[in-house]
């Protein structure tokens, strides 16, 4: 557990780990209602980076929990396998910054399926009464 601790709370993992309690507050807010769980959708569109069709939120706290856990249990690895000094810390930077490209390619294939369930608000089904005049 110290290994875990150590990990998740050493640098330059806290970042992650303080991301991850944001989303868990976020998540807490929409829980009881205080949040729309898609109030950040008109603020960022993710197409171009493949995790779009689905609520920015869902995308983005997926994405962050894909991150945490792989680069937490990488540099827990590294904690209890490495032997300390320069080159371990080396590795553990090293970790921090791949395990965000990792969990990004994770996300958007964990995405696709999820992309159903969340139907696009953004196009009419049926056309607008503008566009029947035209």
């Amino acid at each position: 557990m110290r290994i875990f601790v150590e990990a998740a709370t050493g640098l330059p993992m806290i970042l992650v780990t303080a991301a991850v309690t944001a989303v868990v507050c976020f998540w807490l807010l929409v829980a009881v209602g205080v949040v729309a769980p898609d109030s950040f959708d008109a603020d960022a569109d993710l197409d171009a980076w493949g995790m779009g069709g689905v609520p920015v939120a869902v995308a983005v706290s997926m994405l962050t929990v894909l991150a945490w856990v792989f680069g937490v249990g990488a540099t827990a690895l590294l904690v209890a396998l490495a032997p300390p000094g320069t080159a371990a810390w080396a590795l553990r930077l090293a970790v921090a910054v791949g395990a965000p490209f990792v969990a990004w390619r994770l996300t958007c294939r964990f995405l696709r399926p999820l992309r159903r369930r969340f139907p696009d608000k953004r196009r009419p089904s049926r056309p607008t009464t503008h566009e029947h005049l035209a």
